[in-house]
């Protein structure tokens, strides 16, 4: 469940924020229209290589791998599709805040 959560964070950051500083979407206009940059903007394409490096962490066996890579992408997709939903598309992203230190 943690590892589902997460693949949808790291994916809803780098598909849709600005992130912290405007890395997020700087990362994205620097990738532009190429293969890239199209797959920063395809939820369900970004999810799928988000997965990657989590599988790791829940099993060794390769069989087993594959199965929590697509269960991982999978799983982000279905709560993107829930937030989307809620929140509806035109939701205004998660405002970054940063305080000035004096």
């Amino acid at each position: 469940m943690l590892a589902s959560l997460a693949v949808w964070r790291v994916t809803h950051l780098l598909h849709a924020e600005d992130g912290p500083w405007d890395l997020a979407a700087r990362w994205r206009s620097v990738l532009g229209d190429g293969p890239l940059g199209r797959m920063f903007g395809c939820f369900y394409c970004l999810s799928v290589w988000v997965a990657a490096p989590f599988v790791p962490w829940l099993t060794v066996q390769f069989i087993t791998g594959l199965v929590a890579w697509a269960a991982l992408s999978a799983a982000a997709i279905i709560i993107e599709r829930i937030v989307e939903r809620v929140a509806g598309p035109a939701a205004a992203p998660a405002a970054w805040h940063e305080d000035l230190l004096p």
